[in-house]
Parts: structure tokens; sequence; C-alpha cells
């Protein structure tokens, strides 16, 4: 390859999401010089960070002391340990859990907190768990903002660096290979819009995220032992960048890359009407009352599909199915009191930091986005009666699966059952839904008692459900200042590796569950460790 640019600096960062942000700000402002390179163009400077919702995992923050709520490191670390199915004898995921449960509350929160990011009061409870218990307290911290308060105030503070001279930011530059002499990591080589170019520095840190926007890497390490083969088609909840090219590389200088069939798909997807990039899927936050049923119209019962409780057991049952997508059944009643969208985009008065809009929607309901949806989404349709919503389920799948008659007496059991009234109700996504109405910041959320077929409630809603690819779980192994470790667990000289990158830690240290909101706090700590790390000149020869 013919060199036509070189960059040189103390340290080469490869990846512009949060991750590689927070690396590159604490080694600069440690006084180090950072070559940063990222394969997006400038203005999506954050990555799949900058258009998340932004909740964090917190634990016994000031948040849940003023919501009175009792949280502490064991417990938090026994739901972590237990939810995850996390061994310990699989040293650095385990080790990593351990670092992040015990540090993320002081070391990310302030950290954040010291960058101008502000929390709501409120703390969601997320990931409580199915038949694996999960989150015995709320711990799922909501950024005022979106992820986007958490990206945008990192620019300027490295743009000041770049002004000054310490950084050196390019963008539309594809990373295609590290390079290695006498065994030691001292850059990487790749290609811009201008022809091939090189970065050198005393150390490498890799923050190029995970597989999740490669749907060929996704499929080649689908755990189809247990689900069968993937689904056709998944949509990317992710960003095309995300394609797992810096972990094939490291693993080709010898790095041990781990857990990669273990992933943190959402199974409620639905196509972005005005996509960004091929498959470009929106995550629904999968409301409480609706019905979901199977690609036939069949009601999963066992158990029934609940959201908040355990996003992996959603994936495992749909994927489980001959066809792996599903149905949520609901009427306009619920759909305008739960329905809700992950991520910056369709949140603006938490992105836009509108507190009366918010409290507004709050109170009154999402009437005017499921009209958006209604109008524009190609997974929504709407009708009058059960066996017209059936013909047009069948009509947007392109296939007759959905026996109308067989919808029909679902909806009509489980409406009985709420008939009957409480003390003879005997439905577990009835109790479940009771269950989230105890904590304030569901009630307000969640219906109550609602049926499907409600004349006062209409049109019906079908959404079509599909799996979308979000996050991996597994990476990179790395120890506890970040280096990456080969398949003898011996380190790497000068090769780091962070966020999604190395699993979020250790090459994984969810384990098979991630309790929610330890992704972005992930990259934070991760990125912190690997500067503190090469700041103090561990691992850097």
């Amino acid at each position: 390859m013919a060199v036509s640019s070189t960059y040189e600096a103390e340290v080469v960062v490869i990846g512009g999401g949060l991750a590689g942000m927070v690396a590159a700000l604490e080694l600069l402002d440690a006084g180090k010089s950072v070559v940063l390179l990222d394969r997006a163009s400038r203005d999506r400077f954050g990555g799949l960070a900058r258009s998340s919702f932004g909740g964090i995992f917190f634990v016994d923050s000031p948040e849940q002391r003023k919501s009175g709520i009792k949280d502490s490191v064991d417990l938090a670390m026994r739901d972590w340990v237990r939810y995850g199915e996390l061994d310990p004898d699989d040293v650095w995921p385990y080790r990593w859990a351990e670092a992040y449960v015990n540090r993320c509350t002081e070391e990310v929160r302030g950290w954040l907190a010291q960058r101008d990011v502000s929390l709501f009061r409120a703390v969601n409870w997320t990931e409580r768990g199915y038949f694996v218990p999960g989150n015995s307290v709320p711990r799922f911290h909501i950024v005022w903002g979106t992820g986007e308060a958490v990206v945008l105030p990192l620019i300027p503070r490295l743009e000041e660096h770049e002004k000054a001279g310490r950084l050196q930011l390019h963008f539309d530059h594809s990373v295609e290979s590290l390079t290695q002499e006498g065994g030691t990591v001292v850059g990487c080589q790749g290609t811009n819009g201008a022809g091939a170019f090189e970065a050198r520095g005393d150390a490498v840190v890799i923050a190029a995220g995970g597989i999740a926007g490669n749907h060929d890497k996704v499929r080649s390490v689908w755990p189809r032992d247990q689900w069968g083969e993937p689904p056709e088609p998944m949509l990317n909840g992710s960003i095309p960048e995300a394609d797992g090219r810096l972990l094939d590389l490291a693993e080709n200088l010898g790095a041990n890359v781990t857990h990669l069939e273990k992933m943190w798909n959402y199974a409620a997807g639905v196509r972005h009407w005005e996509p960004l990039f091929p498959n470009h899927g929106l995550s629904l936050v999968p409301a409480k009352s609706p019905l979901w049923m199977n690609y036939q119209g069949r009601r999963f019962v066992d158990p029934p599909l609940v959201g908040s409780f355990d996003t992996l057991l959603l994936i495992d049952r749909i994927c489980r199915e001959k066809k792996k997508y599903s149905w949520q059944i609901m009427n306009r009643r619920i759909a305008n009191k739960e329905f809700a969208v992950s991520g910056a985009e369709f949140n603006p008065a938490v992105r836009d930091k509108k507190l009366a809009a918010f409290i507004w929607r709050l109170l009154r309901g999402n009437g005017e986005q499921v009209q958006e949806f209604i109008d524009h989404c190609p997974d929504f349709v709407t009708a009058r009666s059960v066996p017209e919503l059936a013909e047009k389920m069948n009509a947007l799948a392109g296939t007759n699966d959905v026996d109308a008659q067989l919808l029909e007496r679902e909806i009509a059991d489980y409406d009985a059952n709420i008939e009957r009234g409480k003390r003879l109700q005997n439905d577990d996504q009835l109790r479940r839904i009771a269950h989230c109405r105890r904590y304030l910041g569901d009630r307000l959320r969640t219906c109550k008692d609602a049926r499907i077929v409600d004349p006062n409630s209409m049109p019906l809603i079908a959404i079509r459900a599909q799996i979308l690819t979000r996050k991996s779980l597994g990476g990179i192994q790395v120890d506890l200042d970040a280096k990456v470790l080969d398949k003898e667990g011996n380190s790497i000289p000068n090769l780091f590796a962070v966020g999604e990158a190395c699993g979020f830690g250790g090459g994984g240290m969810h384990g098979k569950r991630a309790l929610e909101g330890t992704f972005l706090g992930g990259c934070v700590y991760s990125g912190r460790v690997a500067a503190r790390a090469i700041n103090t000149g561990q691992g850097v020869r």
C-alpha cells in the first residue's frame, strides 16, 4: 500500500464513538498527543451513543437514595452474575464486571457530572427478570438530553485540543491493517478519500465497536444450536461501521476474541421509513399491555411476553419459532399511553431538554407519535375489527399465516380474563402489569386492565416486530488495564481495546444478559481505564 499521508502521535485511537472519545480526552487532558481516526463523517462524531436514548446503570446513586431506593454493590453484583449467568471461572469478564459494579457511580457518573451531563431524578426499572431474576431495584438512570447530551459536551473539549495541536482528528478514514514491528503494535494503515494513510504511535487503542452492524458476521456466529438459523431478514439497530473489521485485525495479531455468539439484540424492531443505511431499523420499547403473538397470530403464553423483564427471553421465544418475527396487537388507547421508541430521534422533548413538553407527553400520552408511525412506518396496520386486522397482517407479511379465527379467539380469551375482575383474573401478563404499576415510574406509562377489543379505544393496531441487532456482548479480551490479551493470556504490547470492541470489558463482562444501561457506562469506564494505563506506562514499551 503506497502511503500518501502519515500521522504521528503518542497514541492512536481507532474509532470515534463514546469509548474512543473518552479515552482520547483522558489522554489529552493528561498531556498526551493523540491521533483519532473514524470511518464515519464528522457530523456523526460520537457513533451509536449519539443516537441512543441515554440510559446508564449506576449503583447506590444519589438519584436512587433520593427516591428511597436502597441499593448496594453487593446486591448489584449478585444481580449481575445471576442474570448474566456469568461464570466466575471466566476470569476477565468476571473481573471486569466486579470492577464496573464497584466503580461505575464514582468513575462514570462522577466523570460525566463534571462534564455537564445531568440525570433525571426518577430511576427506571428495566430487566427485572422473568425466570432468571434481574435488577432487584431500579438502576437505569436517564440522561437529560438523551445520548446526545453524553456525547456533545465532549466534542468542544476535544476540539480545543485539536486547535492546540495536541489532537489530530481524521474522519472518513478506514483502517485496514494494524502495524506490528518486533512483536509490538506501532500503528495502523488504511484508506481515505485521498488515498492511503498510515498512523503511528507508542500505543494503539481499538474503539471501533462490535459486529452488530454486519449481518453476515452476526449470522456467522449465530447460536444455531439454540435458535436454529438466524432470522431473514434482520434489522440493523447499530451502525454500518460496527462491522467487526478491527476485531478480525486484532485476532490476526493473536488477540483472543471471545463470546461473539452472545449478542444484545432486540425483539421489537420496525423498519425506518427514511433509512440512513440498508436494513435501518428502529427499536420500539416493548409496551406491557399489548398481546405479543407469533407469526401465525398465536399468543405467546409460556410465558406471555411483556417488556421490561427479560430482553433475551423475548429473543429466545421468537427465534424458536419457524418464522422469526412476531406481532404486537393493541388498540389506539393502549398505544397512546404506552408507545415509545428507543433513541434520541423519537424522544425530542428529552433530547432537546424541554421539560414542559416532556411532562405534557408523560401525562397526556404519545398519540401524535403513534399517528406518525401509523402514517409512515411500513410495519404498522390498523383495522376496525379482528378479521380485518388479520387480513391486513397477512397482506403486510405477504402470506396467509395469520388465522383470523385463532387471532380472534386469543384476543377474546384475554379480554374475558380482564372482564372477570381482579378477584378472578388469572393471567401472568396481567400479574406482571400489576407489578409494574406499583412503581410510579411505570404507572404513569402503563394502562390498567386494558382490553384489546374495546369500542371506545379503536382502531386496533398490529405491529410487525422483527429482530433488530444492536450490540455485541463479546469482543477482544482485555485485562483490567484494557490491554489486549492473546490466547495464552499474555498482553500484546502497546495494544488496547475499549467499549464494545472489548465486550465492554474483558471480552464479555455481561455474560448472556445485560442489566441495561451498562453499555454507555461500559464505554466511559473502559475508555478511562485504558487512558489511565497508558498515562502511567502500563503495557506500553
